[in-house]
């Protein structure tokens, strides 16, 4: 009977658990999880701390005994994984509430470590209450400070995905927000012309923007005050400070295992999500995989391709040849009443491949104008002439922006050219 193990639950380690049960009744299972939680749903953190979800328990999607009663899968959370003995096939585990060295035997094991936050080391970080939000603890954590001493005034770190939603979920709580981001534009993947409607949409919610600005340090000064001090010297008056600069992938394990890593610190695997070990498979945040257009090396930290590649893993174990083909990095996110939505590459990334393009905006309503409602939809298509091929769209709009992409992302990853959009035929009432 295989014994397998898995380092690291939540999205890509449960979705191969999930997978690998379903394909066999008869092969050992076992997950290591660091946290106390093994599979939840971290895109719903920010919206726990806005009170939108409220309870925690909302959050948390199977538990150690639901994956026992249900796959036969046995959870072991507040373990953590410390070293891999290669030669042996043997993994060295840590219970970390009684300190116990335990040794777990495998004959394949699958990483899924996720990422952490990056805290840089910002001078007098230290004296004042910051925060990241990557777990449920994480956001307990936020929630909890946030109550107890009545914030007014939060400075959010970042003008990323997690930014611009904790943005919404604290303004909600009738917490004043700033955001200082060190680009010139919130959401960088967006071209900055595109990311004017998220920048409309944030300042007529209240929320105060300081764009190409970057943070020098933080100080608590003798009244108890905590400053945030930007490069540029405005120093901003805040109750609470929120980090969302972005992630680094959980590499520890797997560098001091020898295994093979990626020039940005990522995994490398092959399309079977394989290591440079044939018995060790990784999966999620922590490896690099190929952009589907370009065939280049890229990590996309996102829970749709941690659950693809995990299932691919769990296949591959299981004896079937699946193959991850590349990532095209579809996302969308809400920031109040807008919806933002993209896939493929946007133009920086177009003209640094050198490709000869055009571009195309258009703005047509979400549904027939005849109908109440209707609203909007900003779009920008890019493509390669004169093959007509697709390389990315980006949409800001309300309610069925994301649908927009979801089609276009379709026929992007079949290939397919802007002659063939005008062939669809899509739902029509």
């Amino acid at each position: 009977m295989k014994k397998v193990v898995i380092i690291g639950g939540v999205a890509g380690g449960a979705s191969a658990a999930a997978r690998l049960r379903r394909l066999s009744e008869y092969v050992e299972i076992i997950v290591i999880e660091k946290g106390s939680y093994v599979s939840f749903a971290n895109c719903g953190l920010p919206y726990y701390v806005g009170h939108v979800i409220k309870y925690r328990e909302q959050l948390e999607l199977m538990t150690p005994e639901t994956f026992l009663d249900r796959f036969n899968i046995y959870i072991k959370i507040n373990h953590e994984a410390i070293s891999i003995e290669k030669d042996k096939k043997i993994v060295n585990v840590k219970n970390l509430e009684t300190g116990q060295i335990l040794k777990f035997d495998y004959d394949y094991l699958i990483l899924s470590p996720g990422a952490s936050p990056i805290i840089p080391p910002f001078k007098g970080l230290e004296e004042v209450p910051s925060f990241t939000l990557r777990t449920i603890p994480d956001s307990v954590l936020i929630k909890e400070f946030a109550e107890k001493n009545k914030v007014k005034h939060a400075t959010i770190i970042g003008g990323g995905y997690i930014g611009l939603e904790m943005a919404e979920n604290l303004k909600g709580r009738g917490i004043r927000v700033k955001i200082v981001e060190m680009l010139d534009q919130v959401l960088s993947p967006l071209d900055k012309e595109m990311a004017q409607f998220v920048h409309q949409e944030l300042i007529l919610n209240g929320v105060c923007l300081q764009l190409g600005d970057a943070v020098d340090s933080f100080k608590c000064d003798e009244n108890n005050c905590n400053f945030v001090i930007p490069k540029s010297g405005k120093k901003i008056q805040t109750d609470m400070i929120i980090l969302a600069i972005g992630v680094r992938p959980e590499n520890n394990l797997a560098k001091d295992s020898g295994l093979e890593i990626g020039p940005k610190g990522h995994i490398m695997v092959n399309d079977h999500m394989l290591t440079s070990d044939p018995f060790i498979y990784a999966v999620g945040d922590v490896v690099q995989v190929k952009q589907l257009q370009t065939q280049d090396y890229t990590a996309i930290p996102l829970a749709g391709p941690a659950n693809k590649q995990g299932r691919i893993a769990a296949d591959n174990i299981a004896g079937r040849d699946s193959i991850y083909k590349g990532v095209l990095g579809a996302s969308v996110l809400k920031v109040f009443d807008l919806t933002i939505a993209f896939v493929g590459l946007n133009e920086r990334q177009v003209k640094d491949l050198n490709y000869n393009y055009e571009k195309v905006y258009i703005h047509p309503n979400n549904h027939a104008g005849y109908y109440p409602g209707a609203f909007p939809i900003a779009m920008k298509l890019i493509f390669e002439v004169p093959s007509g091929k697709i390389l990315g769209v980006q949409a800001v709009g309300g309610t069925g922006t994301e649908k927009r992409i979801d089609v276009i992302s379709t026929v992007i990853k079949f290939k397919g050219t802007v002659f063939d959009l005008e062939e669809l035929e899509l739902a029509y009432a």
